[in-house]
């Protein structure tokens, strides 16, 4: 086995493409959710398209511009993987395991994906350190396969869904939600993305557009209080409702579908079946105020992962 380092790495092989290298677990669901950020969308895409049909460890992959977020089970599994066919993939995600506070995941490539997975990929930023089993596997490019196993630090997700910190008068949810999420410098905290969710545009109590607010994080083991209580205190702080809803979940996926996603967006819902349905879904709210925001902040949070839709009114497509 040879360890080398991102630094180490770079040394070797000139510095390359990878910005950012990030991998979430969650072991309830026996999940894991790994972000990939490149400067090209091109090889983002060839490399998503190959390690879906070399099947492997992933479970599901989405590419937005130069971001990839995969769906990746636990543990080691065979890949259908080799020279790019109709049934093989070129690059191969092989497994995934946790390791005290560490996330280890198993990656082959051949030829220049080869390139993509020793050289390119082990020196993220994110990455702690690279185990390639054998020197063959850095010598790379050509029609070479490369293994290594890229060392992680273990991190959790979390999702944040914010509603009614407005008036008519003055203020806007997703800006504060925004603005919340971009200061927040906590140790072993990492702000992934934020989506605006819209909700029943029909409900008669609202400002205007009826929209929440989630926000996703990924954060190190130990620090899941410490970014709750920010956020409680800086959204309270700041907003000028005294309705404002805050609801949190911890995890990559719930164990079913929740029919509250739908009925959110096209319902009248009352404050005491959205709290009934967070308790059931494994959702707390930290909010002060037990009103009526809780309903669009659980909205949010259950509509914060799916995509671009979670924008639209429900059943449009994009």
């Amino acid at each position: 086995m040879i360890t080398l380092t991102p630094d180490d790495v770079r040394a070797r092989f000139g510095p390359l493409f990878s910005m950012k290298y990030l991998a979430m677990v969650d072991q309830n669901a026996g999940l894991a959710e790994i972000r990939e950020h490149c400067r090209a969308r091109g090889t983002i895409e060839w490399d998503a398209a190959n390690r879906i049909r070399a099947g492997g460890a992933i479970r599901s992959c989405h590419v937005e511009g130069t971001t990839m977020t995969m769906l990746a089970r636990l543990g080691l599994s065979p890949a259908k993987f080799g020279a790019a066919g109709r049934e093989i993939g070129g690059q191969a995600l092989e497994g995934v395991e946790v390791d005290g506070d560490e996330v280890v995941t198993t990656w082959s490539g051949i030829a220049g994906a080869g390139v993509g997975v020793a050289a390119c990929l082990t020196q993220a930023p994110g990455v702690i350190r690279a185990e390639y089993p054998s020197e063959d596997d850095l010598r790379i490019g050509g029609a070479r396969v490369c293994r290594v196993r890229i060392v992680s630090p273990l991190y959790e997700k979390v999702t944040i869904g914010i509603d009614d910190t407005d008036t008519r008068e003055e203020g806007a949810t997703w800006v504060l939600a925004l603005k919340c999420a971009e200061a927040c410098t906590i140790p072993g905290v990492e702000y992934l993305d934020m989506r605006l969710v819209q909700l029943n545009p029909a409900v008669p109590k609202k400002t205007t557009n009826c929209v929440g607010s989630a926000l996703n994080f990924a954060v190190r083991p130990g620090r899941v209080d410490a970014l709750l209580e920010y956020v409680r205190d800086f959204i309270e702080s700041e907003a000028v409702s005294k309705d404002t809803g805050i609801a949190v979940y911890r995890g990559i996926a719930f164990a079913e579908e929740s029919s509250y996603a739908r009925r959110v967006k096209t319902e009248l819902l009352t404050l005491e079946e959205a709290e009934a349905e967070a308790a059931r879904m494994g959702v707390r709210f930290i909010d002060s105020n037990r009103r009526k925001g809780r309903i669009g902040a659980l909205g949010a949070v259950l509509w914060g992962n799916k995509g671009v839709e979670a924008a639209g009114l429900y059943g449009e497509t994009f």
